[in-house]
């Protein structure tokens, strides 16, 4: 797992840059038999034994191995993990008072029209399925997820939007589901999106850009990770258009 790409470390934590297709930790599809997929936490806990443990009690045998927050397994870019029990529960607090500030950039089907813009729809679990929704479900909860216009570009026939999204809230699938919610789907997304994966990309345009908190020893740091390689070369291949 080669991939994995260490951004920032001390004694108390480890920013990562997280690569597409990697599993943050491991799932169950039955209750007696474990996903045997390589996942980060199995990586962390290889690299740091010491982190084994550390987080929340392990649900169904899953160890969190010091993992805070999640990025869907086709998103890549920065995550921090606690390496040791303190760390944690001063992160946790962090994400749990929305005091960290997270920011990712997405590129989204049409043309946002607004410079920037605010999507406050709470997310529930659509029913019957894994999926959210911004309509009616089970397990509804509050979402807000701010949103900046970039650049805009063309794709054939098509126009396609760069964003730079901020989600104050962290739901599962937030910012897939609230711009697909005001009609513009992550471009490559084949669970909320509409439209075909376009000619040159394998998986949806979504990357974690930075991360914005405070330090266990109470220094202040951004913590960032430049845009995958990837969705770099397929936006490199697009035209682009003006934004006026």
């Amino acid at each position: 797992m080669t991939d994995v790409k260490i951004i920032y470390e001390d004694a108390d934590i480890v920013a990562l840059n997280k690569p597409a297709g990697l599993l943050v930790h491991g799932i169950y599809r039955h209750l007696e038999a474990k996903h045997t997929e390589k996942t980060l936490a199995d990586w962390l806990i290889e690299k740091y034994p010491e982190i084994n443990g550390v987080g929340d009690p392990a649900v169904g045998g899953i160890e969190r191995a010091g993992i805070v927050h999640r990025l869907d397994r086709e998103t890549s870019g920065v995550m921090v993990v606690a390496k040791n029990q303190k760390a944690f529960e001063f992160l946790k607090n962090q994400f749990q008072n929305r005091d960290i500030r997270k920011s990712y950039i997405a590129l989204v089907w049409g043309r946002v029209k607004e410079k920037t813009g605010v999507i406050d729809k709470p997310i529930s679990i659509k029913s019957g399925s894994v999926k959210r929704t911004v309509f009616k479900g089970k397990m509804t909860r509050t979402a807000v997820t701010e949103y900046e216009t970039q650049k805009y570009f063309r794709y054939k026939e098509e126009f396609m939007t760069l964003l730079i999204a901020r989600p104050r809230t962290g739901r599962t699938h937030q910012i897939r589901v609230h711009l697909n919610a005001i009609g513009h789907p992550v471009v490559g997304d084949k669970m909320y999106g509409k439209k075909p994966i376009p000619e040159g990309l394998k998986r949806h345009f979504l990357h974690a850009e930075s991360l914005r908190l405070v330090l266990p020893n109470g220094k202040s740091i951004s913590l960032n990770a430049d845009l995958a390689e990837d969705l770099s070369r397929f936006l490199s291949s697009l035209e682009e258009a003006d934004l006026d």
